[in-house]
């Protein structure tokens, strides 16, 4: 048995054995046990929120699909990552706290209370396609990381399926605190293994002096805007702010926090902490495109760079790419089986849903998005593509939440929906409709169409949208009530 293949077999052993022992939380100081398997009993303390953050943050769309597009763009590419540490950051300074007073569990329920029950069901519609796409890109980067390193074990499949595996039941046994927990092991390994790989590529391959020389003298090479484009850059910050503030993985992790100052203290450090990640991934792109021109797909940049290193120093950093799948991919499960559960199951019940059927439901739900989201993870090319498009759907919900919090006059009753609604049409016709694509980024299109319906409506439209904070404006019948009753 390979070293390699050991050191990973060790590592996702301790991994189980943090998933199984969060048992104890599940069942520790509450009845309401769903709440501690979805929510962690909102009681995670500062530094379980910044390692949700960071693991939610650094997963395959981080490290492969950052070194995958760094290959043919150069180091340009690392702004994916350093563009979600300004997201976290910005939601620390703006949102974070505001989010943790708030007695809901989903963003479609304060879309719900604002707007209605179909915007209610709508957000959560686009919220599910969300995460399950970025799910679905975790098991396209294990499977590359797998058949790249232990090629004579794992097909490009099998690796797949094997990520699939493990995601699902750290998922099943912990929850919301497995997650929280297996994140602290997880953000040590990620980086310690990022920077020992990255330091023992540059010296197997020459130093960074003959890096740069062996890049074409008129590629991107180092250049920080050039690969991509500074329209692309600029895309890369407004879809990871726009999303930050509103995707129900990163929302929940708010909703989880112990209080209000956790939850901001947290994303602050969370958000300094993701920052120079992709750049790290970045220069591995850099390093096969220097050293292994013409690679079959551009996804197995990064893990063919780990067959040069040593036996130790390569099952470390298999470990922890391993790690940067596992840790995003078991919160975005908790966000979908959380979405579902209290947007879905608990709206078409007759009979409320609580204890023990609860949980089964929960569980459930995280097998059947796993399902569905390995479906998708067969068809994906691109991952950064893939990803940065389907998250500039959070615009809607990002511009109706900050109009919520620092100008809820502009919100109207009747302009959620057609804000949601245009969203996603936006979406399937930048996806399926080339023509469409006038602009470098389908963020800038989600702006510009939200913004200008918000305004319309805020013109129009008489009825106001229900308020996030009514005891701040005197209201006397608390409008987010019904979406509170039951969250504790």
């Amino acid at each position: 048995m390979s070293t390699q293949l050991i050191i990973l077999i060790a590592y996702v052993i301790i991994l189980l054995v943090i998933s199984w022992r969060s048992s104890v939380f599940i069942k520790k100081g509450t009845t309401n046990k769903a709440l501690n398997y979805l929510l962690a009993g909102r009681n995670l303390p500062a530094s379980l929120v910044t390692v949700m953050l960071v693991g939610l943050a650094v997963g395959g769309a981080s490290t492969v699909g950052v070194a995958e597009r760094a290959y043919t763009q150069g180091f340009s590419a690392g702004w994916y990552n350093a563009a979600w540490g300004l997201g976290g950051i910005f939601v620390g300074l703006f949102v974070a706290s505001h989010l943790r007073r708030l007695p809901v569990k989903t963003i479609p329920q304060i879309m719900g209370m604002l707007f209605g029950p179909k915007t209610r069901f709508l957000s959560v519609i686009c919220q599910l396609l969300v995460m399950i796409s970025i799910t679905a890109l975790q098991y396209v980067a294990g499977g590359a990381i797998l058949t790249a390193l232990l090629p004579d074990i794992f097909t490009f499949n099998q690796g797949m399926m094997a990520s699939a595996a493990v995601f699902i039941i750290i998922t099943l046994f912990g929850g919301y605190w497995a997650s929280g927990l297996t994140n602290l092991i997880n953000v040590v390994a990620i980086y310690v293994g990022i920077i020992a790989a990255l330091t023992a590529s540059i010296g197997h391959f020459g130093g960074m002096e003959t890096l740069i020389a062996k890049l074409p003298p008129f590629g991107p090479g180092f250049d920080l805007v050039s690969g991509m484009g500074l329209a692309t850059v600029c895309g890369f910050v407004a879809v990871m702010v726009t999303m930050a503030v509103t995707t129900q993985a990163v929302s929940q992790i708010c909703f989880a926090s112990r209080d209000e100052k956790t939850a901001r203290r947290g994303f602050l450090w969370g958000g300094i902490i993701i920052l120079p990640a992709g750049f790290l991934c970045a220069v591995f792109g850099l390093l096969a495109a220097a050293n292994y021109p013409g690679l079959e797909r551009a996804s197995l940049a990064l893990p063919t760079l780990v067959t040069t290193l040593s036996p130790v120093i390569g099952g470390l950093f298999l470990a922890s790419l391993w790690a940067a799948d596992i840790s995003t991919a078991v919160g975005l499960l908790m966000g979908c089986s959380t979405l579902i559960v209290e947007d879905v199951v608990k709206k078409i019940r007759t009979k409320p849903l609580e204890g023990a059927a609860e949980m089964v439901v929960s569980r459930l739900t995280v097998l059947l998005v796993s399902l569905l989201s390995f479906a998708l993870a067969l068809t994906v090319v691109g991952i950064l593509r893939t990803i940065t498009t389907a998250l500039a759907l959070t615009t809607s919900f990002t511009f109706i939440l900050l109009a919520g919090i620092y100008c809820p006059k502009i919100n109207r009753r009747e302009s959620g929906f057609w804000v949601v609604l245009a969203s996603l049409i936006l979406w399937i016709l930048w996806t399926f409709c080339p023509k469409v694509r006038i602009v470098p980024e389908l963020i800038y299109l989600e702006w510009l169409v939200c913004g200008a319906i918000m305004v319309v409506f805020a013109l129009v439209a008489k009825e106001p949208a229900g308020e996030l904070f009514p005891e701040e404006s005197g209201a006397k019948s608390p409008p987010l009530a019904a979406a509170s009753a039951g969250a504790e």
